[in-house]
């Protein structure tokens, strides 16, 4: 590569501001070019940050760029993946990888192929949040690994969110939105899931756009909107989850992992530096863990920085597509077991990915 990762954004909607934010600061990559079908929205973008305004056919036949941050809505993920790596370019992109595993496998292969890398959000496990925590149990800080418990709930995202529709519609819900944060850390922890059961509800509350240009709109609902999963994990771990769009106020979100020895409280996955606790046999008050791992002032596009040093280094990226592939296949899992009432056997595994060693920066490298 020989420089920075060359990267062009395509879909600059609500969350690309984050990845604008790091992306500056993070010295092996740098931002080429913009895109969007809105292309009023593509050119105050591309004006803000200093770069090229394409369309995406532009961006992606463009000789200076050399990879794809793929930020358009889900069910254009596996599209726009498949057409950024026919252009020769990596791609890494928002989660979920693509709407369905059968969507999703010809991204992988088609990398593989050609040789090009995919990557895939969730980034925030390599901060020094999920990293502490994995740090702790590799280390025994509470024995052996037993099983680990998920709630996250919010009455729904139309509340807050101006164009919230894609939420609520296959590639959306509780599960496919917020459950890769979770799902990506548990994997991180314990290893890949080997089976699930579940049960999945559709509440009939009418979601109605509360802020914006769309307020009091009426948003269609296609996704179960209340899941609730047991994954066993191939290590043995049991871990519980339930995420949900139906909770107005609760008394118990956690995130938590259980050992012969004692407890981790793991803090918020969809954010990269929160204070890790724990609490043991031997005293079993939860205390302040310091950070011991993960990049430290992380942020989105972190994943990408890491891919693009791997790229670089010849090693195997952390936030990588095979990943990414394996909670998609975990959720579609949680959803089949819902509907049918059954266990279903995960047909794909993935290696846990290499820890974040403590203070790493991309500054170092």
């Amino acid at each position: 590569m020989g420089g920075p990762l060359s990267v062009g954004v395509i879909g600059v909607g609500v969350i690309s501001r984050q990845y604008f934010e790091h992306i500056s600061r993070l010295p092996n990559l740098r931002l080429a070019a913009v895109a969007d079908l809105d292309l009023e929205r593509t050119a105050t973008v591309a004006e803000e940050q200093g770069v090229e305004g394409l369309s995406v056919d532009e961006l992606l036949a463009h000789p200076g760029v050399d990879a794809v941050l793929n930020l358009t809505i889900p069910k254009a993920h596996a599209e726009v993946a498949l057409r950024a790596l026919d252009a020769g370019k990596h791609v890494y992109e928002e989660k979920p990888l693509a709407l369905t595993t059968a969507e999703a496998r010809p991204v992988i292969d088609r990398a593989e192929a050609l040789g090009l890398r995919v990557g895939s959000a969730p980034d925030t496990v390599l901060g020094t949040g999920i990293q502490t925590a994995r740090a702790l149990l590799d280390e025994g800080r509470i024995g052996h690994p037993v099983g680990a418990a998920v709630a996250w709930s919010s009455p729904g995202h139309e509340l807050w969110h101006p164009a919230p529709a894609f939420y609520y519609q296959p590639g959306g819900g509780p599960l496919f939105d917020m459950g890769p944060y979770y799902l990506t850390s548990l994997v991180t922890f314990f290893g890949p899931v080997a089976r699930v059961s579940g049960a999945t509800r559709r509440s009939t509350r009418e979601r109605t756009v509360g802020t914006g240009p769309q307020a009091g709109t009426v948003v269609p609902v296609d996704v179960d909107t209340h899941v609730t999963a047991i994954l066993e994990h191939a290590s043995g771990v049991v871990s519980t989850v339930t995420v949900s769009f139906d909770v107005w106020a609760t008394e118990t979100p956690k995130f938590e992992v259980y050992g012969t020895a004692g407890t981790i409280a793991v803090p918020d996955p969809n954010m990269f530096s929160d204070t890790v606790r724990v609490a043991t046999a031997a005293d079993r008050e939860f205390r302040e863990v310091e950070a011991l791992a993960g990049y430290t002032d992380a942020g989105r596009g972190f994943g990408l920085a890491d891919m693009a040093h791997a790229i670089e280094t010849g090693r195997t990226h952390r936030a990588s597509g095979e990943l990414a592939f394996h909670v998609l296949d975990i959720m579609e899992a949680v959803l089949r077991a819902g509907a049918e009432h059954t266990v279903v056997e995960l047909a794909s595994t993935v290696d846990r990915p290499d820890p974040v060693p403590q203070g790493t920066r991309p500054d170092s490298w």
